[in-house]
């Protein structure tokens, strides 16, 4: 198969969607990114405080969620605070809106 741009863009968007899809699969991690984008931030023992999970069970939500590009943590020591990467959100919104129109 001939290598297009066009082929290479659809590669690199199925893939990051799937990146995201993969992110989203879970419904603590959904809850976790409705909070923060209501939130703006926050601490991880603000996320334990608000959902009846384990401290570790909620790391580990923010981990898959940061490795996928949807949040960005900032080390205020000794504390992570995590926001949404709006760049990258904005981004999995519009690679969904396509993939359902």
């Amino acid at each position: 198969m001939k290598r297009t741009l066009e082929t290479i863009e659809y590669k690199e968007n199925t893939e990051a969607l799937a990146k995201f899809a993969k992110a989203l699969a879970h419904p603590t991690r959904i809850a976790i990114l409705k909070h923060l984008e209501s939130q703006s931030c926050c601490f991880t023992g603000d996320l334990v405080d608000v959902f009846p999970l384990a401290q570790s069970t909620v790391s580990q939500h923010l981990k898959e969620l940061k490795n996928a590009g949807l949040i960005q943590g900032e080390l205020k020591s000794p504390k992570i605070k995590y926001c949404i990467n709006q760049e990258n959100w904005n981004i999995a919104k519009s690679l969904f809106q396509n993939f359902f129109d």
